[in-house]
């Protein structure tokens, strides 16, 4: 589905599916200069480290944010909402600027 209709991934599926397949260990990550404290975000660290050991594309990557993207992030393009997403979106680097001060996801 993420690649073929990625409008209708929705997120609590992505990360039910990231759940079932790996554990997961809070880190502190660096998006493309924001700062995410441990504990803070911690489904945008779970898609982020999703996505870099899947070498996703920044396209598939924003994607598994789903409706936090299509229908808040593209619909409301001023608003703070979602500053990881909008963050991500507007680096040059993509997931080459995404670093995790330890590792995040292990598979079960």
């Amino acid at each position: 589905m993420l690649r073929l209709s990625p409008e209708l991934l929705v997120f609590n599926d992505v990360i039910a599916t990231i759940d079932a397949h790996y554990h997961f260990t809070a880190s502190r990550f660096h998006n493309n200069g924001l700062e995410n404290e441990i504990g803070t975000n911690l489904g945008s660290c779970k898609v982020f480290a999703f996505a870099k050991q899947h070498k996703l594309t920044k396209d598939e990557t924003l994607a598994c944010f789903a409706e936090h993207y299509f229908k808040d992030v593209l619909v409301h393009p001023e608003s703070q909402s979602h500053q990881n997403i909008r963050h991500f979106m507007k680096s040059e680097r993509g997931l080459d600027g995404v670093m995790f001060d330890s590792k995040v996801l292990m598979e079960k």
